[in-house]
């Protein structure tokens, strides 16, 4: 299976962005499942439901949120019924919408995708290492699916290695979100999972994670609340990562950051 994970978008910038390339993307590359975390989609936060129905409508197949779900409002009617949309699985019994969702591909092969928050200098959840347990107890890589893929939405990197390590063989990919910088360290652990701490977002990157800069320094100097904060404009950097399976294991073969526009290093698989 190929699949591909794009980082946080941030506001209008990152979603016309993802809008404009996804359909090349997934032509070029072949793609059987596109995964984009949008929990920063308006404005730098929350997702509103015509922007979801966007993503859709460009190619997106899950759309995943983390500690902005709520942000905007009208989202808690809307996640109730659109499956694709998933929150972090850890949220407490009772929360709108659901966790992960298992999505059926045209030829028939099922891939689970999840979404977990960490708790580490973030809100105090549920457990999301227990909650993933129960959950993979149900679903078997391999055997009743072919691919399983998190979103680990956590601001520590010790906490998403951690994550990665824990469930190392039993998941195709392991990708962090919420830091917003891509990082170099995209493997293949030891028993076949696909790993990476961070994505990255797709957004400005001369910014503050997506923010425009002069307000988001402002705090760091004053230490009082300012403005609210508002997302950069620019050039967006559209950032994610490229795994191909084994359908037979459902674990990871291949893995290769994505980085394209904007002001990063540009990086694109080789499909041949």
């Amino acid at each position: 299976m190929r699949i591909l994970f794009l980082g946080d978008l941030v506001g209008r910038g990152g979603r016309d962005a993802v809008a404009a390339a996804l359909p090349d993307y997934r032509a070029r590359l072949r793609l059987d499942l596109v995964i984009v975390n949008a929990e920063n989609a308006s404005h730098g936060f929350g997702l509103a439901p015509e922007m979801a129905r966007a993503l859709f409508d460009a190619g997106a197949d899950v759309v995943t949120l983390g500690n902005h779900a709520w942000d905007r409002r009208e989202i808690i009617p809307y996640i109730a019924t659109e499956k694709r949309v998933i929150r972090p699985i850890n949220f407490p019994a009772g929360t709108p919408g659901a966790g992960s969702v298992i999505l059926t591909l045209a030829d028939g092969r099922r891939a689970l995708i999840v979404n977990a928050m960490g708790r580490l200098y973030m809100e105090a959840l549920d457990c999301p290492f227990r909650a993933t347990e129960e959950l993979l107890s149900r679903h078997r890589l391999g055997v009743n699916i072919q691919a399983a893929v998190v979103d680990f939405h956590a601001e520590a990197t010790s906490e998403k290695e951690a994550f990665g390590h824990s469930f190392d063989g039993r998941l195709s990919l392991v990708v962090g979100t919420h830091t917003h910088v891509p990082t170099a360290d995209y493997q293949i652990l030891e028993k076949g999972t696909g790993y990476m701490t961070d994505a990255g977002m797709c957004g400005a990157y001369d910014s503050v994670i997506g923010m425009a800069k002069s307000g988001a320094a402002e705090r760091f100097w004053r230490k009082m609340p300012g403005e609210r904060l508002q997302p950069a404009d620019g050039p967006a950097t559209i950032c994610g990562v490229y795994l191909e399976t084994d359908d037979t294991t459902g674990l990871a073969r291949r893995i290769e950051p994505l980085r394209q526009g904007g002001r990063l290093s540009q990086s694109f698989p080789d499909v041949a």
